[in-house]
């Protein structure tokens, strides 16, 4: 399956897949509007090898083929002092 992406250029590190390429009419109109312009990036196959770096493929999958699109959101940002340092100071 190839997906197509396209990055936001609203909202920062949010991205959306689209299982035609340039098949905008499968967003809901609420969502394309809070998305604002959209730049394709690039165009993967979805195989059931490939690993994605954020996402979960066989989701993207699943969402492309079910929908016609998936949307990835930013990476949440951890607390640094949460975090394990791994020192014992």
């Amino acid at each position: 399956m190839l997906a197509y992406v396209y990055k936001s250029l609203k909202k920062a590190d949010t991205y959306l897949y689209l299982a035609t390429r340039d098949d905008f009419g499968c967003l809901p109109e609420p969502l394309r509007t809070q998305l604002g312009g959209l730049q394709f990036v690039l165009e993967v196959a979805l195989t059931p090898e490939r690993k994605l770096a954020q996402e979960n493929p066989e989701v993207v999958r699943h969402n492309l083929a079910a929908r016609g699109f998936h949307l990835q959101f930013p990476p949440t940002v951890a607390d640094p002092m949460t975090e394990d340092w791994g020192t014992d100071a």
